[in-house]
């Protein structure tokens, strides 16, 4: 109760502040005072009784309720009175249900590097993407998905527009300051209805200390935003998840070249987890996220049976040091898809959404899985969800245009491409060299009847990474809806050149349907197979 009467003050305060109470007030109080002096000096020079001086001082007494009140409904100016309007309720635009009600929620922007040499923007964003993942454990509070509040990524922009956009009630922001072993963490909560801080804090410690600043960060919001935490809850709600600072820059490390997506990077995201285990072989995420690399690399670079056997001990090496951890479990289910063992993979993605319902990566690997398997209405469903818990990410949204189109739901298809090339053109303001996006996206220009922009899409991001499997594959895919089968089959051609290609995804991929009767294509896939 304390928590939401200390938001309801804020809100108050702020309120009293937008309709000029303050300064009415004091303006008052400067009058009154100097009437009142006045009255000292000059009354008893004219020989005025008394009672004269008490009641202008009842009267300047009772005048501070009338100032007050008056001061609440109407703007008082040069030009007279005129009624304050009241506010208007902070609008959550794309907001579910969820977070239109009076239910709490939070957007966590990625922290603003302020250190000399400008070089630490991956632990700042490591930092805010730690307390972001302890708040997600938390069943009563809504956050909002990581990949939608850290495309407001440069520290600029009005906190009410940021919170609206995100669907949100109130923003916590901050900075870092890394040099040497010295690290200063300032953090502050903002209310999103009008931009005022809630609660702020600075941290001047040593470096070895950023654990304990990100738990005290999360508990403090956490106790700030939810009434009543469970026991668990309150377990639940730490950051620290290795023993070692230098294991854990590693691990930021690794996760920030990981989220890119392409295959260079996938690679560089295994050496810098490979880095954070050695320094610390207890580090359970590091585990996961080392697993995920080589599982990446079986779908799209190299299917060598080493890279199998890497995934499944890493994965379940993650799995045995944490066995309540739904990335953990994620990430063993990974490794099990790429192994075409779908009844154990299965139950791993449902174990984690289990425990995180709201863990896009357990609803987007599960999808692929029901691709694999040929169940595409499941695998469209499992799409919707990734989406509905990270509105921002666009790449199951994509997948399941391509799904819609390929069951025959020409219409649905056109209706979801229309939505996710929303997000997809949101992504490329952020992130112009984003090749998934362009050559994705491109499959819903198509979809749309924009085959033009579509062309023009593939062009730039076969400019941007000639070389790159999964892009040549979907720039085969989408010319194969296009029609043009010899381009689409050279590109596929080259797809399995440069890296691999999933046998199974090929067979159920609407995309090559009209590929399917062509003695290339067949070669082709029985050389996958094989």
């Amino acid at each position: 109760m304390k928590k939401r009467q200390l938001l309801q003050s804020s809100s108050f305060f702020s309120e009293l502040k937008r309709r000029k109470v303050y300064r009415a007030a004091a303006a008052y109080a400067v009058v009154a005072w100097i009437l009142l002096q006045i009255g000292e000096v000059t009354f008893d020079p004219l020989h005025l009784p008394d009672w004269v001086m008490t009641v202008l001082v009842i009267v300047a007494i009772l005048g501070i309720p009338v100032t007050l009140m008056l001061a609440w409904f109407f703007d008082i100016g040069p030009k007279g009175f005129k009624r304050t309007l009241d506010r208007a309720p902070a609008t959550l635009q794309g907001a579910s249900s969820s977070t239109a009600d009076s239910s709490p929620s939070i957007a966590v922007l990625p922290f603003v590097d302020m250190s000399p040499d400008k070089d630490q923007g991956y632990f700042c964003e490591g930092v805010a993407e730690e307390i972001l993942n302890a708040l997600t454990r938390i069943d009563k509070l809504h956050v909002a998905a990581r990949t939608s509040s850290f495309q407001f990524r440069d520290g600029s922009g009005d906190i009410r527009q940021i919170g609206e956009q995100l669907g949100v009630r109130t923003v916590l922001e901050g900075s870092v300051r890394k040099s040497g072993n010295q690290i200063r963490v300032t953090a502050q909560l903002n209310n999103v209805a009008d931009g005022y801080h809630i609660w702020t804090k600075s941290f001047d410690e040593e470096l070895k200390d950023i654990f304990s600043i990100q738990d005290e960060i999360a508990r403090s919001i956490a106790e700030l935003l939810v009434e009543t935490l469970s026991p668990q809850e309150q377990s639940a709600i730490r950051t620290r998840s290795s023993k070692d600072v230098q294991a854990y820059e590693y691990y930021l490390r690794g996760r920030q070249f990981f989220n890119r997506f392409r295959k260079k990077d996938i690679e560089f995201a295994r050496q810098m987890f490979h880095q954070a285990i050695e320094i610390d072989p207890g580090f359970a995420p590091a585990w996961a996220g080392y697993a995920d690399c080589f599982s990446f690399l079986i779908m799209y670079v190299d299917p060598q049976d080493s890279y199998r056997e890497e995934a499944t001990k890493a994965s379940q090496k993650a799995l045995d040091l944490n066995p309540e951890s739904a990335v953990a479990h994620a990430s063993r289910g990974l490794a099990y898809l790429i192994c075409d063992e779908y009844a154990e993979a299965n139950p791993e993605f449902e174990k984690a959404l289990e425990l995180n319902p709201r863990l896009y990566e357990a609803y987007y690997y599960y999808g692929r899985a029901s691709f694999h398997e040929g169940d595409l209405e499941k695998a469209a469903e499992l799409f919707a969800k990734a989406a509905e818990v990270n509105p921002a990410e666009y790449q199951a949204r994509l997948l399941r245009v391509q799904i819609l189109k390929g069951l025959g739901h020409e219409k649905e298809a056109a209706e979801e491409a229309k939505s996710a090339l929303i997000v997809v053109e949101k992504d490329l303001e952020w992130n112009p060299d984003d090749t998934r996006a362009l050559q994705l996206g491109a499959g819903s220009l198509i979809a749309t009847g924009d085959t033009e922009r579509a062309i023009r899409w593939l062009e730039r991001a076969l400019e941007i990474d000639p070389t790159d499997s999964v892009l040549l594959y979907n720039v085969a895919c989408n010319l194969a809806t296009l029609g043009q089968s010899d381009k689409a089959l050279d590109y596929l051609k080259k797809a399995i050149e440069y890296g691999t290609v999933s046998a199974a995804w090929m067979h159920n991929d609407p995309d090559l349907d009209s590929l399917r009767d062509h003695p290339r294509f067949e070669a082709l896939l029985q050389q996958e197979e094989h």
